[in-house]
């Protein structure tokens, strides 16, 4: 009845690593590959938390 007002966690991880894309893009094209390193692992990271999140919803 109240899932209606949860809030949708695989929703808001895609959301976050949006973020992450669009701010290692500009890293890259800054030209600070360290830091673009770091940002794609957290990307990878979250791919592999939704992939789990998606796993137990089906």
């Amino acid at each position: 009845m109240f899932s209606l007002f949860k809030s949708d966690p695989i929703k808001k991880l895609k959301k976050k690593k949006s973020k992450l894309l669009e701010e290692a893009m500009q890293v890259q094209r800054s030209g600070d590959l360290k830091l673009y390193a770091t940002k794609m692992e957290a990307i990878e990271a979250l791919e592999k938390e939704i992939q789990t999140l998606q796993g137990t919803n089906d």
